[in-house]
């Protein structure tokens, strides 16, 4: 599937695809979003604005099964096409199966252009437990971190919250740690960008959503946004 250019794909394949996917996920730890505890049950009482909607959790993003995850894609939107590539657009890509690559070409033919950074697009989730999977492309980092990368990232989270809006039917999203891997965003500011950027939304906005979820891979990264969630957060704003 990694290799595979986004070709018209027989149906027998599709079925045999999702056959096998479907057994795969029967045999999974699959994570109900509702079931993670929220930040107030986490870390105790800690002055952290919208912590019964806040939670933090380290775990595998593509065995969770929330209304919507993000993405961290490339500027092709297509996944990667590197086997076994520790990304999470690989790790997507190879969960959710051929239509999903498939149907990210589409967007992109009627698109003509690549993705720019800090927005976003929306697509089924296919064999993921997930609905549908948000794809966002973060800056990429060369050298200091300049105001307009810190605004690119912050842009990202805010694109992915504002199709939620769009889609009645999404209460649960799950945030991977955008352009903190292949693109190099320093992990603790990220972090930082990350929380008040949601923050910052979920006071503003008239949504409908239970439950907005940072999902870690590594425990670096769970430490970082935990010691964000037990600082004082005067007011829910970060020094950045």
């Amino acid at each position: 599937m990694n290799l595979r250019p986004p070709l018209p794909a027989r149906p027998e394949l599709i079925e045999l695809q999702d056959r096998f996917f479907t057994v795969e996920r029967a045999l999974s730890d699959i994570t109900d979003p509702y079931r993670l505890p929220a930040i107030w049950e986490t870390f105790g009482n800690v002055n952290v604005p919208f912590q019964n909607q806040l939670a933090l959790w380290k775990g595998d993003i593509t065995a969770l099964a929330a209304d919507a995850i993000v993405n961290a894609a490339n500027s092709k939107l297509l996944g990667c096409f590197i086997p076994h590539h520790r990304c999470i657009d690989n790790a997507i890509h190879s969960s959710a199966g051929i239509q999903l690559r498939l149907e990210c070409h589409e967007i992109m033919n009627r698109q003509e252009i690549d993705e720019p950074v800090g927005q976003s697009k929306i697509t089924r989730g296919y064999n993921l437990p997930a609905k549908y999977v948000l794809h966002t492309v973060g800056p990429t980092i060369y050298g200091e971190v300049s105001a307009h990368d810190k605004a690119q990232l912050a842009s990202c989270y805010t694109a992915c919250l504002d199709q939620v809006v769009k889609c009645k039917d999404i209460q649960t999203i799950a945030f991977c740690c955008i352009s903190t891997g292949e693109f190099r965003f320093p992990k603790n500011l990220a972090a930082q960008i990350a929380v008040n950027t949601v923050s910052h939304w979920l006071k503003k906005s008239n949504h409908q959503l239970d439950r907005v979820i940072f999902n870690t891979f590594t425990q670096e990264d769970y430490d970082l946004y935990a010691n964000l969630f037990r600082q004082d957060w005067c007011g829910g704003t970060f020094t950045q």
